[in-house]
């Protein structure tokens, strides 16, 4: 009875690190519907597709059915202790600079997370180089993209922050290092810390592309 409420965890670093990403990135979206005085089934929308939202686009996309938390119950779960780590602790914590810039961290290791798992997936489906790429931008960036969108606001992720070109830059290097036969391991590693490396100097030094 339990195995088929809870299915075993295909424990791995990239199964980890995608709660961890899908956790950050559901906090962020639970903290956008505070910010618009949603109430708690507000709050666990937006924090439910910022978490998954790029995943399930990228799942229906190349055909992979059920879509990846369908299949583990514990992304659900893990979205709603999100919610209420946000609901209990807004005032007292989230507030808090510390806490803002370990989201931040979190939440660029979460994009370099869901870059290698979506440009992996389109490799998997045998898809060209290039469109495993823009998967890999999908899977990072679309769960934000539908947040904001939600709360009828431009995503920030297409006028204010290097995002998305972060994203597709580490998808090119994941196939860069796989072109040269590098380790599969070393590979995710040196994907990860470029979109890492890219988030950090850009907010540091207040980069952004240029506007038209």
């Amino acid at each position: 009875m339990l195995n088929e409420l809870f299915p075993p965890f295909p424990w791995s670093f990239l199964f980890i690190q995608d709660l961890i990403g899908t956790v950050v990135f559901a906090i962020s979206g639970a903290i956008a519907a505070r910010q618009h005085k949603m109430d708690i089934f507000g709050m666990f929308v937006l924090a439910f597709v910022t978490g998954v939202g790029g995943g399930t686009l990228r799942d229906v996309m190349i055909g992979s059915t059920p879509v990846f938390w369908m299949k583990q119950p514990i992304y659900v779960l893990m979205i709603s202790l999100a919610v209420i780590i946000t609901a209990v602790l807004r005032s007292h914590i989230l507030d808090s600079r510390t806490w803002k810039t370990g989201l931040f961290l979190f939440d660029a290791i979460g994009l370099g997370v869901f870059t290698v798992i979506g440009v992996q997936k389109g490799i998997d489906f045998g898809l060209h180089p290039l469109i495993c790429i823009a998967l890999g931008g999908v899977t990072g960036c679309f769960g934000g993209l539908i947040r904001d969108i939600l709360r009828n606001e431009v995503p920030i992720i297409l006028q204010k922050e290097v995002y998305v070109t972060a994203s597709l830059i580490g998808g090119f290097i994941f196939i860069l290092c796989r072109n040269l036969g590098l380790e599969s391991s070393w590979i995710d590693v040196a994907t990860v810390i470029t979109v890492i490396a890219i988030r950090v100097i850009t907010a540091r030094f207040n980069v952004n592309l240029p506007k038209v």
